[in-house]
Parts: structure tokens; C-alpha cells; sequence
């Protein structure tokens, strides 16, 4: 039986959670076990940020910017925004090696509540965009096999209860299936942007006329670019999914500034590269006038089997991107179950080194947002609740630098604090751009922030009770 390793970001937090820990133990069969390197850092961060939306999100942000050097410029824009950002959070996570992901930071620099209420957005986001590519998974699948419709919702079942056995298993099977399509995905996606180049056909995309190249950005110039730079930070998202796996990585201070900005480097150079891959394919008018452009374009390319490529690169994009989201959701669960703010079973690990009570719930309240369909509504207001934890990790950066400026820092933020000032108000600016362009989503946000209270002050008090009763 093995008492699961208690907070250690301070010497005054270190005492409280070692006491908590021995007079309290997390018991399981197994520990936490430090297998991890740069390269799971790396198949993780790539496995989480390119989902399927880079196959459609090009069309997008074409149809609100109708210039070729606009569409690339807003991708890279995005992409500095996510490269400052991991280089900021790569601070945090290798000055606090803990589980738990932004969960870890806003409870040291702001307290237990707001660790609490991040840790449980956080969750929420990861168990919605499970829930998201498995019906995603569903759909690809029936697109090259037809006569499987009738059963999307149990193709979408099986994939994570497929996913779930594999990192049930262990840490070494959940993390090598990661590795594994992630580098698949990356390669197939390098040989797609290759062909784009190498096959591309003589003439522009049939269709391209039905939309007129326009010298302007239609809607307003300000307006246009708010919604295009919305949709490719929502696709970006994902870059920071190496710091949940601190406690499992060989040398976190040595391997997290490598595998996060390394991951997040060429996550960048993958979408730029796609989108001018896409360009030169389809050309402004085809891009802006498509709804899938990378299948409209493996069309072009490769005639009548061109939409099966895309759906096969499409199905290993999500079964990578769903891995991902399986192995850090769990990872939020456990480390709020060892700090009791949740229930502390979920802080049992198996022989395997997986946190599988975590795990277990997880799958469970993904399979049920499958069936019953209500992950949609939770998709709808992730915007909401990535942003803001975003906010709160930047945020937690300059409050930890005031408050206990004597932390071993092993990684420093470039630029600070220009650097972490910039991103943190790229964020708040694109939390009121979505607040202002979806009013109804975001009350429906700041109820269910609202609602996490309660639950916190019932299970607190539940909590010094049987602390009172030990």
C-alpha cells in the first residue's frame, strides 16, 4: 500500500499537506510513476492542439478575411499567442512540479476556492471535448462506411471505452498510443501539405467563382478579424497540455521547456503550413467558399479516393486528440482528490501508474454527455471556459513572482513581464469578444461558475467535519 506524495510548493504548505497526508492517506496498489519524457511532452501537446477543426477552421477564417497574406498573418498572430503562453506556463509548472495542470497554480497563488473552481472549468472542458471527437469519430467512420449510420452514437461508445482500457492498462500503454498517433498524425499531415505542392492541379478549385475576391474585409475590417483570430485561438488550444504529467516526467525541469515549446513550435508550423497548402490549392475565393477545404482540396489532388484520406487522417487526428484529453482529464481529478477538495478516492492509483478511479469517472461522464447529447451546450461555452483559464495561469504568473520571489525557478519566462502582460490581456480581450458575440452562452457560463460554489462549501464543510471527528 502506497501513500500518494502530498503538495510540496512551500515550506509552510509542505508541513500542512504532509500532515494532511498522514493523518489522512490516499491508499492504492500502485504510485505514480516517472516514465515520461520529452518526447511524451511533445506526441501530448501535438495529440491535444491538432484536432480535426484544422481541417475546416482554414474556411473560416478565409471567409472573414479575404487575403491571402491576412489569413496567413492571423495564423501566425495565433501561433506567437500560444508560443508566449507556453512559455509563460512552463514557469509555473517547473517552479510547481505537481499534477493537475492550471488547477496547481491558481491554488497556490490565489487560494483553495479559486484552485477549486479552475480545476473543476478545466475538467469540464476536457470531459466536453471527449465527448465532442467521439461523436467526431462517429461521423468519420460512417463517412467510409456508410452502411454503419444507424450506429454513430455506439462507434462513438466504443472509442472511449477502447481509449479507456488502453490507459487503464498502465502508464506506459496510455502514453505510447499517444506517441504513437501523434506522430502518425504529424506525418500524415506533412504528407498531405507535400502533396498539396507536389499534385496540386493546374487550374483553381472548381466553385472558386462562386465568391468574389474582395479588396476589403466584409462585415468590418475590426469585426472579421476579432471572429478569424476567435476561431484560431480556439484551434490552438490544446498547447499547453504537457504540464498536467509533472510528477510522471522523468525530469520536469529539464524536459517540460523542451517538449512544450518544442510541441507548440511545430503545432505552429503545421497550421501555417496547411493553410498555405490549402491557398495554393484552392486559392482565396475556393478556401473562403469551402466548409472542409482539406477535403475539398485531397479531392482536387487525388480525385474520387481523396475524401477517404481525409476521413482516415481525420479519424487518427481524433483518437489522438481524445488520448490526450483522457490522460489530463484524469490527471485534474486525481489532483484534486489528493488535495480533498473532491473526493479522495479519485487520487487511487493502480499498478500501472494510472489514477484509474479518476480515469473511470471521466470516461463515464464523457459516455453520458455521448448519449444524452448535451456535451453540445458545453462545447458552446468553452470558449468561455478556456479563456479563462488561461486568465487565471497568466494571472497566477505575477502574483507568484510578488508573493514568493524566492521559489526555484528552473525556467524563467522570456520577455517577462511584457511577455505574460501581452497574453494576459490577448485573453481578457477575447473573453468580452465572446462574451459580447454570444451573450446567452456566457450567463450560462457564469451560472455554472456560480453553481461550483455550493458544491465547494458543502464538501468543505463535510471535510473539516470528519477532520474534527479524526
Amino acid at each position: 500500500m502506497t501513500t500518494v506524495l502530498p503538495w510540496r510548493y512551500g515550506a509552510t504548505t509542505t508541513a500542512h499537506a504532509t500532515a494532511v497526508a498522514v493523518s489522512n492517506p490516499v491508499r492504492s496498489r500502485g504510485h505514480l510513476q516517472r516514465l515520461l519524457g520529452v518526447g511524451f511532452g511533445i506526441a501530448v501537446g501535438i495529440g491535444a492542439t491538432i484536432g480535426p477543426s484544422i481541417l475546416r477552421t482554414p474556411g473560416e477564417v478565409a471567409a472573414q478575411v479575404r487575403s491571402a497574406w491576412l489569413i496567413i498573418a492571423i495564423w501566425v498572430v495565433g501561433g506567437i499567442y500560444a508560443f508566449f503562453g507556453t512559455v509563460c506556463i512552463t514557469e509555473l509548472a517547473t517552479m510547481l512540479p505537481q499534477e493537475g495542470g492550471w488547477y496547481v497554480y491558481s491554488r497556490a497563488a490565489f487560494g483553495e476556492y479559486a484552485g477549486f473552481l479552475v480545476g473543476c472549468c478545466d475538467w469540464t472542458m476536457q470531459a466536453a471535448s471527449i465527448g465532442y471527437s467521439a461523436i467526431a469519430f462517429g461521423e468519420f467512420t460512417i463517412g467510409l462506411r456508410a452502411d454503419l449510420a444507424p450506429h454513430l452514437k455506439l462507434l462513438a461508445i466504443a472509442s472511449v471505452v477502447i481509449l479507456t482500457a488502453l490507459n487503464w492498462i498502465g502508464l506506459r500503454s496510455s502514453s505510447r498510443t499517444q506517441e504513437l498517433t501523434s506522430l502518425i498524425k504529424s506525418l500524415a499531415l506533412l504528407g498531405f501539405i507535400g502533396a498539396c505542392f507536389v499534385f496540386s492541379p493546374a487550374g483553381p478549385a472548381s466553385g472558386a467563382s462562386a465568391l468574389p475576391i474582395l479588396p476589403v474585409l466584409h462585415g468590418g475590417m475590426l469585426l472579421a478579424l476579432v471572429i478569424a483570430m476567435q476561431a484560431v485561438v480556439a484551434t490552438y488550444d490544446g498547447w499547453y497540455s504537457a504540464i498536467y504529467f509533472m510528477e510522471e516526467d522523468k525530469n520536469p525541469a529539464k524536459n517540460l521547456p523542451r517538449s512544450a515549446i518544442g510541441g507548440v513550435v511545430m503545432c505552429i508550423a503545421i497550421f501555417v503550413l496547411v493553410n498555405v497548402a490549402l491557398l495554393h490549392v484552392l486559392s482565396v475565393p475556393g478556401l473562403a467558399g469551402s466548409e472542409v477545404p482539406a477535403a475539398d482540396a485531397a479531392m482536387l489532388i487525388f480525385g474520387a479516393h481523396g475524401k477517404q484520406i481525409i476521413l482516415v487522417i481525420a479519424i487518427v487526428t481524433v483518437l489522438s486528440s481524445m488520448n490526450a484529453s483522457l490522460l489530463c482529464s484524469s490527471r485534474i481529478l486525481f489532483a484534486l482528490g489528493r488535495d480533498r477538495l473532491l473526493p479522495p478516492w479519485l487520487a487511487s492509483v493502480n499498478s500501472g501508474g494510472t489514477p484509474a478511479k479518476a480515469l473511470l469517472m471521466c470516461a463515464a461522464v464523457s459516455l453520458a454527455l455521448v448519449v444524452s447529447g448535451t456535451f453540445e451546450t458545453l462545447i458552446a461555452i468553452a470558449t468561455f471556459l478556456f479563456v479563462t483559464v488561461y486568465i487565471s495561469g497568466f494571472s497566477a504568473l505575477f502574483r507568484l513572482r510578488k508573493q514568493q520571489p524566492m521559489l526555484a525557478r528552473p525556467f524563467r519566462t522570456w520577455g517577462y513581464p511584457w511577455s505574460a502582460l501581452g497574453v494576459l490581456l490577448a485573453s481578457a480581450g477575447f473573453l468580452i469578444s465572446a462574451v459580447i458575440s454570444d451573450l446567452k452562452h456566457s450567463l450560462f457560463t457564469l451560472v455554472l461558475i456560480a453553481v461550483n460554489y455550493p458544491i465547494y462549501f458543502f464538501w468543505i464543510k463535510r471535510r473539516a467535519a470528519r477532520q474534527i471527528g479524526a
